[in-house]
C-alpha cells in the first residue's frame, strides 16, 4: 500500500476481522471480508449489513444566510427543505458538471450538515469556501467524525435491540439525534444499498466501540466496499467518477425530475443557465448482460451498427444472477426497454439488453415500519 493512503480509525479492527484492505479515493479501505463479495451482498439484501463509511467528509455551514447562500451553490432547492430532512443534491460548475453529489441536512434555520465523497472533500471545501458569503462559515467536521452505515431490511430490528424502538426512528431521508449503545449520534434513514437502513455520525473517538457493538448484535456481519457497489448498482445508483463527473450535468443521468426546473423559473443557482442552454445530452441507461461476464467502464456500447456510447459501471449483479451494466448513450439514440445492444471488450463482444432501472426494485428502502 502507498504510505500517502489514509486509514480510518477501524482499519485495524478490519484486518483482524480477514478484509481484503485496497486503495479507494485515497485511502486504505476493506473490499471484502472473508465471506466474500457476494455473501456480503446477499446477507445485506436479506439481513443487516455493517459497512465502515468513515472515509467520507462532513462539513457543517452555518450563519446568517447560510441556507439562501448554499440554495444558490447547490443545484437542488435548501430554502424550502424543511429542517429535520436529508436532501440528496448536486454541487455543479459553471458549465453545469456535477463536482460532487453530496447529502444536505437540514439542521436549523441556518445549520446544514453536507455529507460529501471522500476523493472531492478537499476541492468541495474549497470551493465552497469561496464563493459563501460573510458572516456564513464552514467547518469541516470530517476528522473528528465516525460514519457506520447500518443497512439491510432487519436494521430496524438491530437499532430496537440496542435500545431504539421504531417508533423513534426517523422517516425515509430524515434525520434525528439519539444515543445508541450511550453514544450520541446523528441517526439518519439514508443508505446507498436500496435497503431499508441508517446512517451514524458520532465521536470518532467512540468509533471502535461502536463498531464493536454493533457486530455484537445478530445478525449484523460486516461489509466491504465491494458489496457496497454491486448493491448500489443492482439500485441504478450514480458513482461519483462513474457516472457522474465535472464533464457530466445532473441532466445527462436523468435527475431532471429532481432538478425541477420548468417548475422552479425564478430560481438561480451555479450551473442553471449552462443547463438551461445545453439540456440533455446524454442518457443513463442499464444494460442486462447474457451470462455472469461483467462490462467495465469504458467499454464502447454499439446498437444498430453504430457506437452510442460508453459504459459507466458494471459487475455481476448477485440479486439477478447475470451481469448488468450503467452506460451513458447519447439522447437521441432512440433505445427502449428491451432493445438489444452490444459492448465491446478485448475480447469478445458481451451480448445484452436494455432494462429498467433499478434492475431490482424489490428492496425494503422504504419499508414501513
Amino acid at each position: 500500500m502507498s504510505e500517502q493512503l489514509q486509514r480510518t480509525v477501524l482499519a485495524g479492527r478490519q484486518v483482524a476481522l480477514g478484509a481484503r484492505m485496497v486503495p479507494f479515493a485515497g485511502w486504505e479501505m476493506p473490499v471484502q471480508y472473508s465471506d466474500g463479495i457476494i455473501a456480503e451482498h446477499q446477507h445485506t439484501r436479506n439481513a443487516v449489513s455493517l459497512f465502515d463509511i468513515c472515509h467520507m467528509g462532513e462539513f457543517q455551514i452555518r450563519g446568517t444566510g447560510a441556507v439562501a447562500a448554499l440554495d444558490r451553490l447547490l443545484a437542488r432547492p435548501v430554502l424550502n427543505q424543511p429542517i429535520g430532512s436529508c436532501r440528496y443534491n448536486f454541487l455543479l460548475n459553471d458549465a453545469g458538471g456535477v463536482l460532487d453529489d453530496l447529502v444536505v441536512y437540514r439542521m436549523a434555520a441556518d445549520d446544514c450538515f453536507l455529507v460529501v465523497n471522500a476523493g472531492t472533500r478537499a476541492a468541495d471545501a474549497a470551493h465552497l469556501r469561496a464563493l459563501l458569503p460573510a458572516g456564513v462559515t464552514l467547518v469541516d467536521l470530517s476528522d473528528g467524525l465516525a460514519k457506520l452505515d447500518l443497512q439491510g431490511p432487519r436494521s430496524a430490528e438491530v437499532l430496537a435491540q440496542l435500545g431504539v424502538p421504531a417508533a423513534s426512528l426517523p422517516k425515509y431521508f430524515h434525520w434525528t439525534l439519539l444515543e445508541i449503545a450511550q453514544v450520541r449520534c446523528i441517526l439518519s434513514r439514508t443508505g446507498y444499498t436500496g435497503e431499508l437502513g441508517f446512517e451514524l455520525y458520532f465521536d470518532v473517538e467512540k468509533a471502535g466501540a461502536m463498531w464493536d457493538r454493533l457486530l455484537e448484535v445478530e445478525p449484523v456481519k460486516p461489509a466491504g466496499l465491494g458489496a457496497r457497489d454491486t448493491l448500489r448498482l443492482e439500485m441504478g445508483y450514480s458513482l461519483y467518477g462513474h457516472e457522474l463527473t465535472p464533464e457530466v450535468t445532473p441532466l445527462d443521468v436523468g435527475a431532471a425530475p429532481l432538478l425541477k426546473l420548468a417548475e422552479q423559473p425564478g430560481r438561480d443557482f451555479v450551473g442553471r443557465a449552462a443547463l438551461e442552454k445545453a439540456g440533455v445530452r446524454r442518457r443513463l441507461i442499464g444494460i442486462g448482460c447474457e451470462g455472469r461476464r461483467a462490462a467495465r467502464g469504458g467499454y464502447a456500447v454499439r446498437a444498430g451498427g453504430r457506437t452510442i456510447g460508453t459504459v459507466t459501471s458494471g459487475a455481476f449483479a448477485p440479486s439477478l444472477g447475470v451481469a448488468v451494466a450503467l452506460a451513458s448513450v447519447t439522447a437521441d439514440c432512440g433505445l427502449e426497454i428491451g432493445d438489444p445492444v452490444s459492448i465491446e471488450t478485448e475480447r469478445a463482444a458481451i451480448g445484452g439488453k436494455v432494462r429498467a432501472l433499478p434492475f431490482y426494485p424489490a428492496g425494503s428502502v422504504r419499508k414501513k415500519l
